[in-house]
């Protein structure tokens, strides 16, 4: 059985409807980043770079959320695209796409806008531009079709998903609106019956909720190091 290591983020979320979309049974592990989990050594024995979600599949050890659900399609054969060169170039170059773009600049965009200390005006303004812009080009693509890669519902989709329901909380409530494509797609997949398993992750353990100093030198254990 797959073991799950993961929270309520993004990530470990959009992770979470791919096992119930694949219909794969799995242990959930909870790792709770506002209490340090991340940090101790068990965690960091399977993912070094200290971020959730990871899994463990019979001693194959996956992190980074992406790479899980590229693993997980290709393991599986399910919400793949064709494999001709052209397909397997555009599940690659969206799904990076997500991985490069979508995910940096939107989680940076919610730590400047939320959690920094100030001045951070220009890091505000940048991030946000840049998360826009990310965002803008996914709803354009889903202007041309209805999935990501066409008529076919797949892993890139569900990569997708996992940051698209925290568009108002990374750029305002009004940015939404203004991406129909994106909305629609939102919709659409929020609907499915393993999104709603997912969503209901969050009734299985209690995850700290409070962002106090602790947290932030949990999460952001750059605030803990003295600038020379």
């Amino acid at each position: 059985m797959i073991k799950f290591y993961y929270n309520l983020a993004p990530n470990p979320t959009k992770v979470a409807l791919c096992l119930e979309e694949m219909a794969l049974p799995y242990e959930l592990v909870p790792v709770d980043t506002r209490k340090g989990d991340q940090h101790k050594p068990e965690f960091l024995a399977i993912n070094p770079n200290a971020k959730v979600p990871a899994i463990v599949d019979d001693g194959a050890t996956v992190f980074d959320s992406n790479a899980i659900l590229l693993y997980l399609g290709e393991k599986t054969g399910k919400f793949m695209p064709g494999k001709s060169p052209a397909e397997r170039g555009q599940l690659l170059s969206w799904l990076m796409f997500v991985a490069s773009g979508i995910g940096p600049y939107s989680g940076q965009a919610v730590h400047f806008r939320n959690f920094a200390p100030e001045p951070k005006d220009y890091a505000v303004n940048r991030y946000t531009f840049e998360a826009t812009r990310h965002w803008k080009i996914i709803d354009d693509r889903l202007g041309k079709s209805r999935y990501m890669l066409g008529d076919t519902y797949t892993v890139v989709d569900m990569a997708v998903w996992g940051w698209s329901r925290l568009v108002p909380f990374v750029l305002g409530p009004d940015a939404l609106p203004k991406m129909p494509n994106l909305k629609r797609h939102l919709d659409e997949i929020t609907a499915r019956p393993a999104a709603v398993k997912a969503l209901a992750l969050k009734e299985k353990h209690s995850f700290k909720a409070e962002m106090d100093e602790a947290a932030k030198l949990a999460m952001f254990p750059h605030l803990a190091q003295k600038v020379a």
